[in-house]
């Protein structure tokens, strides 16, 4: 009897463990942080119990943690791979606006700050007086006002952040690209992400503080006077469950407004931010590392992993999808071993592993192809509907026609409704002109005459069609030209490119590029290091769609005209600027290697002189020119779809 086939291992069974790990990490790093905010919170009346983990600094760390916990949880449910696409902001904010998502973030964001601003108020001694309930005149108890505010000024602080991280599409997921590796390059694919930690760390606290000081000023100025009632009334039906307190919902005549009360709420603010905005570097520091343990590809503990390596490119969800993509294109630079592996696995159900690798990888690309044609496809005509057959005539109801003489004169009428009726029938049926076209021309000519006796020439000449299309096109631009608002609905070259060439609701740069460069890398190895020859004979098909698909790209680039609304007239697009010189860079290595062996791979000669025009890059910008790009890129994104400088952490 045979012995049963190893059971090949998904690829998510490797992946998910190892983003565990990172969501591990992180939130110890906020324990961390929890615990150090802990002690800014002890009274340092003793030199040992005040740090002392296992008594009263480690419960309040607990639920300091336990106030950011949910941020945790939501960042593990909503984090995606690509950036948003649509063609203007506006688009973005009505698909992500009112949603579920959004709406959790921002509640979720809330909570969060009101467990902290809970764990603050119980952390602070009885002297600043912040507790929920205070006793006048004996044991009169009285809703304190004080712990109100600094509840407000949290939960608003809360909402905001909450919606910049909705704007600020915090959730997306950093994934790098592989690019050729220069002589002496250090591989920095492998390093944990810790090390750009410190170089944050002072822009974090910045923002931490510039966000708490803004938030505590508007709640302190103007906000927590708008909410001071409906807040105040919520405060008394829940405490009256607990204490005796007075029937009335009226707040008191005098709010406890004091400079002390605005430093103590930009103080908790500020460090409620540093847990925010420390776990959000956290988590992209960790979640953009490389699909990589031990220095080794995740897949290498499979008990199959060029199989389970298959499973995770072949997969419908994006984030597995470009993990493993990612994973090959290191395989293809910087493991030998793994990529002799590729090319000697040859006995398969499912074809030979560099075969399904090629049709993914090609088909990955082929995509980006198959959008540009759908996008210059006109659309369908609307269906034909087959024509039904005639209805049946309707069983007569009326009586049928008399035969008496037509020609004989009507009767005459006998009352004075008949007499009114044959009136109207004689001016509608007589010969001559219809009191419309009597009246008509007369009313034309008094009108104009009353117009030019009102208005002036120029009044005259505005209230023309063209005069007032021009007035309606010029209060456009001029909407157009707010800085904030205008952004909101101009569609932008950039924009209209990437959602087209990347697709819809998002589009990962990352997949095409490491696709390109590991289709194109494997060729390369395959001369030295393919035994059986099975690569060679999908090399022209692989130089020829690379081919046709920088041409097609760069013409579609440069012949996509641009919208109205777009003012900056900007035809730069960075991410179709990448992912061309990605195609570019593959394309020219092979046409390096296989060029001797063009006649043998039956690529004609117009086959390689394409390939070498395709290949050729264009002329960088001048520096001036560049600056003016960057600027138009940075200016291109709005509200609701800026991609943050955490960029950088590329």
């Amino acid at each position: 009897m045979p012995p049963a086939a190893a059971r090949r291992a998904p690829y998510k069974d490797f992946l998910q463990p190892a983003l565990q790990r990172r969501f591990a990490s992180t939130a110890g790093l906020l324990l961390t942080i929890s615990y150090v905010e802990a002690l800014t919170l002890s009274n340092w009346d003793h030199l040992f119990w005040p740090w002392f983990p296992f008594g009263l600094p480690g419960i309040r760390t607990l639920a300091i943690f336990t106030s950011i916990f949910p941020i945790i949880v939501l960042r593990i449910a909503h984090s995606h791979v690509g950036i948003r696409t649509s063609n203007s902001p506006l688009e973005t904010l009505r698909q992500h606006a009112i949603s579920f998502a959004t709406i959790e973030t921002i509640v979720t964001f809330a909570i969060s700050a009101w467990l902290f601003s809970q764990t603050y108020l119980f952390s602070t001694p009885t002297g600043a007086n912040l507790s929920w309930i205070t006793y006048y005149s004996g044991d009169r108890a009285r809703l304190n006002e004080r712990a109100l505010f600094y509840t407000v000024n949290l939960v608003i602080l809360g909402i905001v952040q909450g919606v910049l991280h909705i704007s600020l599409d915090y959730d997306r997921i950093l994934l790098k690209t592989v690019k050729p590796r220069r002589e002496g390059e250090a591989n920095t694919q492998a390093t944990g992400g810790w090390e750009k930690l410190g170089e944050w760390a002072p822009v974090l606290v910045v923002r931490a503080g510039m966000l708490s000081i803004a938030v505590a000023l508007a709640n302190y100025i103007i906000l927590y006077h708008v909410v001071r009632g409906v807040a105040w009334g919520w405060a008394l039906s829940f405490f009256r469950l607990f204490y005796n307190l007075p029937k009335s919902n009226i707040p008191p005549s005098q709010a406890p407004w004091s400079i002390w009360m605005l430093g103590r709420s930009m103080w908790a603010g500020f460090l409620l931010c540093l847990l925010w905005y420390f776990g959000d570097i956290a988590f992209k520091l960790q979640l953009g590392r490389a699909p990589l343990k031990n220095n080794q590809p995740l897949s290498a503990e499979s008990k199959d992993p060029n199989g389970s390596l298959v499973n995770g490119l072949k997969s419908k969800k994006p984030r597995i999808a470009a993990f493993a993509m990612w994973e090959l294109a290191l395989i293809a630079r910087d493991f030998d071993v793994r990529r002799r592996s590729i090319f000697e696995d040859i006995d398969r159900k499912d074809g030979p592993m560099w075969s399904q690798i090629y049709v993914t990888c090609f088909n990955t690309i082929k995509a980006i192809e198959q959008r540009i044609d759908a996008y210059d496809k006109p659309p369908a005509p609307p269906a034909v509907e087959t024509a039904a057959a005639p209805p049946k005539p309707p069983a007569r109801i009326v009586q049928p026609p008399k035969t008496d003489n037509v020609w004989a004169p009507a009767p005459q009428p006998k009352s004075l409704r008949d007499s009114i009726g044959k009136l109207v029938s004689n001016v509608t049926t007589s010969p001559g002109k219809t009191p419309a076209e009597v009246y008509l021309p007369e009313a034309k000519k008094k009108a104009l005459e009353a117009t030019e006796h009102l208005f002036t020439k120029e009044q005259r000449e505005a209230l023309t069609p063209e005069h007032a299309n021009n007035a309606v096109r010029a209060l456009f631009y001029r909407l157009l030209s707010i800085p904030t608002i205008g952004l909101l609905f101009q569609q932008l070259f950039p924009r209209r490119l990437t959602t087209v060439v990347l697709g819809r609701p998002y589009g990962e740069l990352s997949i095409y590029t490491n696709a390109a460069y590991a289709l194109s890398r494997l060729a390369v190895c395959s001369l030295t290091e393919d035994r059986y020859g099975n690569v060679q004979r999908d090399v022209p098909a692989i130089i020829r769609t690379f081919t046709v698909i920088i041409k097609k790209l760069e013409k579609f680039r440069d012949n996509l005209p641009m919208h109205w609304t777009d003012l900056q007239k900007r035809r730069e697009c960075p991410e179709v600027d990448e992912l061309l010189d990605a195609l570019k860079d593959g394309l020219s290595e092979l046409i390096t290697a296989f060029g001797q062996y063009s006649g043998d791979l039956r690529l004609t000669r117009a086959d390689m002189r394409l390939a070498r025009e395709a290949a050729e890059k264009r002329q960088a910008q001048s520096p001036s020119e560049s600056s003016l790009s960057s600027r138009a890129t940075i200016s291109s994104w709005s509200t609701w779809d800026l991609p943050s400088d955490m960029e950088e952490l590329r």
